[in-house]
């Protein structure tokens, strides 16, 4: 669990990297951190909206960085190298707003069936990443916010992997879970 000044700190990281990458400024990710918590390597996400609307959303699932410098890379990541989005501009920043994501390890969500599967997930818990005939996805926890139904998410989860939409059913499927703590600006 991260402390309020922890995730504020994370939150006005993510933002000034933005910012001094506008300004042209160099060497964007600090040289020293005044929280040792965020010196531990996590996996993270950087997601930006701008208007309520998705602008951006990048991360890694598996820690390796420190979460201060994953934070950064991917507040950047997320506003130039997404490939559903063209690049972020200096006049939208001001109207992006900014969350972030600290992932826990995921970990195999073992299962008999399809029936088996959805019994076992958890909406708005956990998030899902499949693996399946060397294509993979995943959907942080916040997207159960719009997909509701499981196995409408898992279908999702699929296109998003660019797999048939019903692949989550067979049986060789890899399902992994994993649960965020996720903040934004609004704290």
């Amino acid at each position: 669990m991260l402390r309020r000044e922890e995730k504020k700190y994370l939150l006005k990281l993510a933002r000034e990297t933005l910012e001094r990458h506008f300004e042209g400024k160099g060497d964007l990710i600090p040289k020293s951190m005044p929280f040792k918590n965020l010196e531990k390597k996590a996996g993270t996400f950087v997601t930006l909206e701008e208007e309520g609307e998705l602008r951006g959303c990048i991360g890694h699932i598996i820690p390796v960085n420190p979460i201060y410098k994953d934070v950064a890379e991917n507040a950047l990541n997320a506003a130039f190298q997404d490939p559903r989005f063209v690049p972020v501009v200096k006049e939208e920043l001001g109207k992006i707003s900014i969350e972030v994501s600290v992932l826990t390890v995921p970990k195999t969500l073992e299962h008999k069936s399809a029936e088996d599967l959805l019994s076992k997930l958890r909406p708005g818990v956990d998030g899902v990443i499949i693996e399946f005939e060397g294509r993979s996805a995943t959907f942080l926890p916040q997207v159960w916010e719009q997909l509701k139904d499981k196995k409408e998410f898992l279908r999702h989860l699929c296109m998003k992997a660019w797999l048939p939409q019903d692949s989550w059913k067979a049986g060789d499927c890899k399902i992994e879970v994993y649960q965020v703590e996720c903040f934004s600006e609004s704290i």
